[in-house]
């Protein structure tokens, strides 16, 4: 009696799933519920299953979540949601698992489970971002086979043609949503605007904008405006940007912080410094909080103008008021700092990092490298580029090139071979620079040459 009193019921398993933050934990409890009855009698719903599914896919745990998958199959007292497998193609997706993705495609009737064009959609959505833009194409040749598309379909796949660069598979996708009778909505015509604009295609933008209410009745919001404000920001066309901002506010478009960001960067670029404090005063007055992109802007224009005292106060700014600095914030820092010869507050800066709760990334590690061998300073460079190596970055090609040529023009043997070794380990050396390097080491020591030589062939 008593046992049967504490016993897990299914539906208090979902509550128990749903309360529990642990994964690990969590797949524990669902595998066994009741540790004194026999598992195989517990009747699961179908809420439980979607907890777990959805607690493993965000821990990327997969083999576990194949593990459900798979008991999941053998249920037959209930039919799984197309949801579902649309979110578990979405995990794999941001993991880089394209082909698991594909797979999970395949397999949804199998769950007895009706596929329809949300399937098709998490499918492509995923695909883009995986860039697996050839078999994006290919499903979408044969879409028929799968599903009807809608309009979300040719928005992915419209957004593909933008990323990949391919403005006329936009524009010929776009006519074809037309002619089929789909309706192109504020997503559809946000990036369309949004790829036009990154290509300084400006003229063709504001008449797509134009066309969005003139010809589609879809009236223009907030996300095309941002994009517009960007483009002309990034031409230096200051004085449109403000006048789009004019617009917005007679429209009662809310401007949001993406668009105060895109002035702050077009002010800097401009060299209209006291003109960002102004920006920044009617963000307060609007209460338009500013956010990282906003912060990391006022970094790169206060670096921009040399004045890093400014440019650290925004940094510590950002830290009162609770927003986090990324990543991206500390190498515009960095970068800055190494642009100015800086390299000593660089390299603290870059080494205080983790203590600041911002583990740096491969750029960071980048741009501190190059910073020093634009200096010379090849010692320094030599353990940056040991400790990328440890945390499996590599540098660029550019960056190889520059650091084994100046070891060559210092004559600095032992440190060069000391390089060649790690590039060589990473497998990171191309012809051009192992002939430069053993033509240097010849002239100087013919035993040293061959040693290198020997190293190479092992």
């Amino acid at each position: 009696m008593v046992d049967k009193l504490n016993s897990v019921s299914p539906f208090r398993l979902s509550s128990l799933l749903r309360l529990q933050k642990d994964p690990k934990l969590a797949l524990q409890l669902f595998l066994d519920p009741n540790p004194n009855s026999n598992p195989k009698q517990f009747k699961y719903t179908l809420l439980s299953y979607d907890l777990i599914i959805t607690k493993l896919g965000r821990a990327k745990m997969f083999d576990e979540l194949d593990q459900m998958l798979s008991k999941l199959k053998l249920e037959t007292r209930f039919i799984p949601k197309e949801i579902m497998f649309c979110n578990v193609m979405t995990y794999y997706s941001r993991a880089r698992m394209p082909e698991k993705a594909l797979e999970i495609f395949d397999e949804v009737t199998s769950y007895r489970c009706r596929r329809t064009v949300k399937s098709l959609n998490s499918l492509l959505n995923g695909l883009l971002i995986c860039r697996e833009f050839d078999k994006m194409e290919r499903i979408f040749m044969g879409i028929n086979i799968f599903a009807c598309p809608d309009a979300c379909t040719y928005n992915i796949m419209i957004n593909a043609c933008q990323v990949h660069g391919d403005l006329s598979g936009a524009s010929k996708l776009f006519n074809e949503m037309c002619e089929r009778g789909f309706q192109p909505n504020t997503v559809t015509f946000a990036t369309l605007i949004g790829g036009l604009c990154a290509n300084s295609m400006l003229k063709e933008a504001f008449k797509l904008k134009r066309d969005m209410w003139r010809i589609y009745k879809v009236r223009p919001n907030c996300y095309v405006y941002a994009s517009l404000m960007k483009g002309l920001c990034w031409a230096n066309e200051l004085t449109l940007a403000l006048k789009l901002k004019d617009e917005m506010l007679d429209k009662k478009i809310q401007l949001d912080s993406a668009i105060y960001t895109s002035l702050i960067s077009g002010l800097f670029k401009a060299g209209k410094k006291m003109e960002v404090y102004q920006v920044l005063e009617e963000m307060r007055r609007k209460n338009c909080k500013p956010d990282t992109a906003t912060f990391n802007a006022l970094i790169a224009g206060f670096c921009g103008e040399r004045d890093f005292k400014l440019a650290l106060r925004v940094l510590k700014e950002m830290e009162d008021v609770a927003c986090k600095p990324d990543v991206v914030c500390y190498n515009i820092l960095i970068r800055g700092y190494c642009k100015e010869g800086k390299l000593r507050e660089a390299t603290d800066l870059f080494e205080d990092m983790p203590r600041r709760g911002c583990t740096p990334d491969v750029v960071s590690y980048r741009i501190l490298l190059d910073g020093l061998l634009d200096s010379l300073e090849f010692k320094e460079a030599t353990f940056i580029l040991d400790e990328m190596f440890f945390k499996g970055y590599s540098p660029h090609f550019s960056s190889i090139n520059k650091f084994v040529d100046g070891l060559c023009q210092e004559g600095d043997i032992e440190s060069l071979l000391v390089v060649l070794s790690t590039l060589a380990n990473g497998k990171l050396i191309d012809a051009h620079t192992w002939q430069m390097a053993i033509s240097t080491v010849c002239k100087v020591d013919l035993l040293n040459s061959c040693e290198l030589l020997d190293n190479l062939v092992i």
